[in-house]
């Protein structure tokens, strides 16, 4: 008996720890899995860029059956059909985003990739106008998300009058148009420098979704700058320096981009390049 007793001891104070030490505030749990998740994320967003606060507990990232709308699985694919919507269907006054997530649904298809089923409510931002959507998102083995999405109510908001009296002036005036750090470091931005802003987010959304994987969130940061070409034909064309977030690894990603706008035409992106990375740039101010 005195055998055992001791035996018992020995296997409490040398076998694994049961109490597991939280790092602080500004450390790093390098023992997490890198695809973990938060149980619930708090979220607050301006023009459809959201920035999401982290909580405590953990669900791995390739879950499959009923996922849990606040965790990362279900919000990662639910973001996806943001950045779809606004290649689609986005405008210098038709801006989408994401408001919620209802339900989801992930399964594994045969030699495709993993597919989502999901019920999520989607904001078009400027009117302040919500709808509930069905969407499915299909993470292929290569390639950029396949997406289906049914918002039929959001599509039937008319911004055809301020989208033609904008082009117009962008067309006629003899000064080309340019902006600077959209927005500035105190969060700012000037109220005709708006539209450039958010063509700015627009184009980066066809980034965003052909980079987007179920390990990633984009998110965009800040339009570094943005200027107005020269052009013969109907569609302003527009050079664009955008800076993007990747929420997950928290990587600041420059990327330059070619592209044109017309109200008939909508946002079309001619050239996209990512560049190098740059360790000396500071972070922009916000993410928002």
């Amino acid at each position: 008996m005195r055998i055992i007793v001791i035996l018992a001891v020995l296997t409490g104070v040398t076998g694994s720890p049961s109490v597991t030490i939280r790092p602080g505030a500004d450390s790093v749990d390098t023992t997490a899995h890198p695809n973990s998740v938060p149980e619930t994320a708090e979220e607050t967003e301006i023009d459809g860029q959201d920035v999401l606060v982290d909580k405590e507990a953990e669900e791995d990232v390739m879950a499959t059956g009923e996922l849990n709308p606040n965790h990362y699985p279900a919000r990662r694919a639910a973001k996806v059909v943001q950045h779809y919507l606004s290649t689609r269907y986005g405008s210098p006054y038709r801006l989408f985003g994401l408001h919620n997530v209802h339900s989801g649904n992930a399964e594994d298809v045969a030699d495709a990739g993993r597919k989502y089923q999901l019920e999520i409510s989607v904001q078009e931002i400027i009117s302040n106008t919500t709808e509930t959507c069905s969407a499915e998102v299909l993470f292929p083995k290569g390639g950029p998300p396949q997406v289906q999405v049914s918002c039929e109510e959001l599509l039937k908001i008319n911004t055809i009058a301020q989208e033609e009296a904008l082009y117009q002036q962008y067309k006629m005036n003899q000064n080309l148009q340019s902006a600077q750090n959209l927005p500035d470091s105190y969060g700012h931005i000037e109220p005709d420098q708006k539209p450039l802003w958010h063509l700015g987010i627009v184009a980066s959304s066809f980034v965003m979704l052909n980079e987007s994987t179920e390990n990633t969130l984009y998110n965009m940061a800040q339009v570094a700058n943005i200027t107005q070409l020269a052009t013969e034909n109907d569609q302003l064309k527009f050079d664009c320096h955008v800076l993007l977030h990747e929420m997950v690894s928290q990587d600041i990603i420059h990327w330059k981009l070619l592209f044109t706008w017309s109200p008939p035409e909508g946002v079309k992106v001619l050239q996209m390049e990512q560049l190098p990375h740059c360790h000396e740039c500071e972070k922009p101010p916000s993410t928002n």
